[in-house]
């Protein structure tokens, strides 16, 4: 199966950039967006649609919806909206750059850069925290599975839907605990990555066991740190099939079903959150014909 966007199951690159849009009022947004995608192949560069942008083109694409504003005691999960998302792969800061101006020149007539954000592998997969991250992915078909639409019979076959946060981490805070508490906050040992069978339930790996939901709510994370000045965390980047795992995660990481927020919490909080649709590949660019472009 090749009709998804390469860039999705991919290694995770040793740089990123992502860059989000807000649409221009009056912007020819449709004619705009079909010359886009023609030069897109979603290999170097992975492209998400915001739900207003596909309302924006006069298309539905079912299950895409805003990113949930959650507010439960102690915990407030942003929701942060945008038309566009792509996320820029590479090896080059300086290519990166250059290809995020092209980005952002062609879609000039018809969008507005929101946000952008640099982002880069650590260490062979690890979080700032020096934690391994992914630990829990899906490999192989499962991964394919997890993170892709298939089997519809429509031009919906291959697209992905992702959701995208900007976590800041308080890394004093985390440095200040014991190396025990670190490992009872994560869940596993920093030293060999074995989960611990006595972390407290708050731990973050006993929230978010992923076959410990009905029906299982397997995502494909491909999240890396970011640093900005003196402030830095991760971009939690999940896709999936639906939301509907990746929201079973979130609201269990919350303590909205059960009271037990996600020691996470306790050093780390989002500032952003935004779901996007991300269209499959046919012959080499994005295919929006679901969009009826």
């Amino acid at each position: 199966m090749s009709n998804f966007q390469p860039g999705i199951l991919a290694e995770i690159p040793p740089q990123s950039r992502y860059l989000t849009f807000t649409g221009i009022p009056g912007g020819a947004s449709r004619d705009v967006i079909q010359q886009f995608c023609r030069e897109q192949d979603g290999s170097a560069t992975v492209v998400g649609f915001g739900a207003s942008l596909v309302l924006a083109l006069g298309g539905r694409i079912n299950g895409l919806r805003s990113f949930p504003h959650l507010a439960v005691a102690g915990v407030d999960v942003p929701s942060t909206p945008a038309a566009l998302w792509c996320w820029l792969r590479g090896d080059d800061r300086g290519e990166l750059l250059h290809r995020s101006r092209h980005i952002i020149h062609a879609l000039s007539p018809a969008f507005r850069l929101q946000g952008s954000l640099d982002a880069f592998r650590y260490d062979h997969g690890r979080d700032l925290t020096g934690y391994e991250d992914g630990t829990e992915n899906p490999t192989g078909d499962d991964a394919l599975q997890a993170a892709t639409v298939q089997g519809t019979g429509t031009s919906l076959d291959g697209s992905s839907f992702v959701a995208v946060q900007q976590w800041v981490h308080d890394l004093n805070r985390f440095e200040a605990l014991s190396a025990t508490a670190q490992d009872h906050t994560i869940g596993r040992r920093k030293s060999d990555n074995q989960e611990l069978d006595d972390a407290p339930p708050s731990a973050h790996v006993k929230r978010t066991a992923q076959e410990g939901f009905e029906p299982h709510a397997f995502i494909l994370r491909r999240s890396m740190p970011w640093i900005d000045a003196g402030d830095a965390g991760l971009v939690f980047v999940a896709f999936g099939k639906s939301f509907d795992a990746f929201e079973a995660l979130l609201n269990r990481m919350a303590g909205a079903d059960d009271g037990i927020t996600d020691a996470l919490f306790t050093f780390t909080r989002p500032i952003s959150g935004s779901y996007y649709w991300c269209p499959p590949v046919r012959r080499g660019q994005l295919n929006v014909s679901g969009l009826g472009l």
